[in-house]
């Protein structure tokens, strides 16, 4: 791979999208950030995706903004309250409130939009099936469907100049790899946000889904999250 290869990183300012940014620039990629402001109640994430962008040398960063408040049916989209304290046998067994329709769908339709633009061939997204939160738009099956649709979906793919991969590097990752693969890229932990329900100054609640898998992800890691 050329170094200056050129990459869509969708970057939310979580733990996952930020460790996935970093390995993209460790391998070479010239990357392009790519945050939503979709409406989600925990906003705050926003302004940690830019300071990651910019800690790691993102060549761009841009902010796409949209309301699906408008269809809502989402703890973080509506006014339906986050869970909290729910035992990990729970998240992983059933499909939560705080799932966003579609979500990660439209988030890669934007970033392949943006990929064709700037000739890139690949996409990273930082899902995991592994300690996830039952969300249906984290597996493989998904993400090797998408992919599949992208390259059938493109002028620049019809045209054989360029063929979309999405990248998927922490999908088969527990929650303590991730922890762990993130302190040997050197990511500051303390830029990024993870919280569903965070207070009006951004503190995290401790006790929704994301709250919990991170904590337990640092526990098993022996890491301190600073």
């Amino acid at each position: 791979m050329s170094s200056q290869s050129k990459a869509v990183c969708l970057l939310s300012g979580g733990l996952d999208s930020a460790t996935c940014l970093a390995l993209a620039r460790r391998d070479g990629f010239d990357c392009y950030a790519l945050s939503f402001d979709y409406g989600q109640r925990h906003r705050i994430e926003l302004d940690c995706a830019a300071r990651v962008a910019a800690a790691l040398g993102a060549a761009q960063h841009r902010v796409v903004s949209f309301d699906l408040r408008q269809f809502g049916h989402s703890a973080l989209t509506s006014d339906i309250p986050v869970p909290k304290s729910r035992p990990g046998a729970v998240m992983s067994r059933e499909i939560p409130v705080t799932y966003v329709p579609a979500r990660n769908t439209i988030f890669l339709s934007f970033a392949l939009a943006w990929a064709e633009v700037l000739e890139a061939s690949d996409i990273f997204i930082g899902v995991n099936a592994l300690d996830y939160s039952g969300y249906p738009d984290c597996r493989p099956e998904f993400i090797e469907a998408f992919e599949r649709m992208a390259n059938l979906a493109t002028r620049a793919a019809l045209e054989g100049r360029t063929k979309i991969h999405i990248r998927t590097p922490l999908i088969s990752l527990s929650k303590a790899a991730i922890v762990k693969l993130a302190a040997g890229l050197g990511l500051d932990f303390g830029i990024t946000h993870s919280c569903y329900d965070p207070d009006a100054a951004g503190r995290p609640c401790g006790a929704c889904d994301s709250c919990i898998l991170r904590r337990k992800g640092f526990e098993e890691a022996g890491i301190v999250d600073e």
